[in-house]
């Protein structure tokens, strides 16, 4: 390759990094709107006079909004493009955090965090399905990856955000601040280009081509991905039909549902959303509690570039083995601590370092590696279907959680709720063996071409 040709790949490269990166900043806004909750629940309980009961619904609320946000998406994304769908994303996540800084009441701030929840869902659905449409394949997963660290990011923010304010009880402040940023995600937003897949598919062959000139920045390669992608919309989306009429669809759609439901059942949110309360149960006042979750938040964000650095050199497998073991293994001791009683400060100290410990897991492995997984294994035809399918599915499950987690506090006790979710970490390792395909350095159409033969699901990737 001459000279020229290799300045122009990697400007092309370096610009294909800035559009992901833009891209992912969708993630920021679904950080941002865990972590300020996490930190305004006890003084939104204490202004309203309400009842974990409540405190649940309100945390919860969000998540239902953000199940129906991602059953629109697919819609969406399909007739509008992904880019105007974060358009769109980008303006609710505006209007619903100012909603929540003005509410009047319970019920109030419950309306407002559903309309936050539609803008997190249908940003959840589109961010991860853009990124792994125009990621050079072998950046894929790291490219995705960056959608989970600035999540990560987001909530860290937050949490500073959170204890800053928690000074003058500012929940509100908490609650609106975040508009700031997700107006700032609307204007960068408006400068992306178009998905390249998008394009063809609205038979619009020469814009796809510019916009990949300016991602891979050599013409031989945007011609052969051009002709890829057109060999695959011979069959159009078929979604509904395709789930009722292939039975390797069907595989395909059950394990992105199953992948969702591993991830919020590893316990995250239970950590995310009620950091404060479980530093309150661990005997730290108001100030700890806070500063200790704002540490939760940075360790959550320094994990994260584990998986971002090795994703696409190591693979998914080894990276989610290490994560559920390291899982398991943090929640247990937490749970064995909680059993005894925690008398002394070392013991204090052992489940704080315990928590982080979890949190690490998290953060490298099913964090990003089950939206990257989401994302590469549909096949094309019926990849807004399924994407849509499972991403519904993690808010689904994700309000199951923090719905029932103050309850599991408060009926089930504290150690065999943590005991609980460590378990659950266990058994995903095995999870992870049985059907999880390796897709490290494998592209999108050869993972599609084995899952329509038949082979098993562990075996479609490399």
């Amino acid at each position: 390759m001459n000279t020229v040709a290799m300045t122009a790949t990697g400007h092309a490269r370096r610009h294909a990094v800035f559009v992901a990166t833009l891209a992912a900043l969708a993630g920021l806004m679904f950080g941002l709107d865990v972590g300020v909750i996490s930190g305004a629940q006890q003084f939104i309980q204490r202004e309203f006079a309400i009842s974990d009961a409540a405190i649940e619904h309100i945390v919860s609320s969000m998540t239902w909004g953000a199940a129906v946000g991602a059953a629109l998406a697919a819609w969406l994304s399909k007739h509008f493009g992904r880019k105007r769908s974060l358009v769109f994303s980008g303006s609710l996540f505006v209007i619903g955090s100012l909603l929540c800084a003005s509410a009047w009441s319970p019920e109030a701030l419950i309306g407002a965090r559903f309309v936050l929840g539609l803008a997190i869902g249908i940003a959840a659905f589109t961010a991860p399905l853009y990124l792994a449409e125009i990621a050079p394949r072998d950046r894929r997963g790291a490219m995705i990856s960056t959608y989970q660290l600035m999540i990560t990011i987001g909530i860290f923010v937050a949490f500073l955000s959170d204890t800053g304010f928690s000074y003058i009880e500012g929940w509100r402040w908490m609650l609106g601040i975040i508009a700031l940023p997700g107006a700032l995600f609307l204007l960068g937003v408006l400068s992306l280009p178009e998905s390249p897949r998008w394009l063809v598919l609205k038979q619009r062959d020469a814009d796809a081509s510019a916009v990949l000139q300016k991602l891979r920045g050599d013409p031989d390669a945007v011609r052969s991905e051009v002709a890829e992608i057109k060999e695959q919309l011979r069959t159009p989306q078929q979604g509904w039909r395709l789930f009722l009429e292939n039975r390797n669809f069907r595989r395909s759609v059950g394990l992105g549902i199953a992948l969702q439901v591993v991830q919020q059942l590893t316990g995250i949110n239970v950590v995310m959303y009620y950091a404060p309360r479980i530093f309150a149960d661990m005997g730290y006042a108001t100030d700890a509690q806070m500063w200790f979750t704002a540490i939760v938040g940075l360790t959550n964000v320094l994990a994260t570039f584990i998986a971002i650095g090795f994703v696409d050199r190591i693979g998914r497998k080894p990276i989610l083995y290490a994560g559920f073991a390291v899982m398991a293994i943090g929640l247990g001791v937490v749970g064995w601590l909680m059993h005894t009683g925690m008398a002394t400060p070392a013991e204090h100290f052992l489940a704080i370092a315990m928590l982080l410990l979890f949190v690490v897991g998290f953060a490298f492995s099913a964090g990003p590696l089950v939206w990257t997984l989401c994302s590469e294994i549909q096949p094309l035809k019926g990849r807004d279907f399924g994407i849509g399918v499972s991403t519904v599915t993690n808010w689904i499950l994700t309000g199951i959680v923090t719905l029932t987690f103050l309850t599991l506090l408060n009926n089930f006790g504290k150690a065999n709720t943590f005991w609980l979710y460590a378990a659950f970490n266990a058994v995903f390792i095995l999870f992870t063996w049985a059907l999880v395909p390796e897709t490290k350095g494998v592209t999108l159409e050869q993972i599609e071409r084995k899952l329509m033969s038949g082979k098993r699901l562990r075996d479609i990737g490399a």
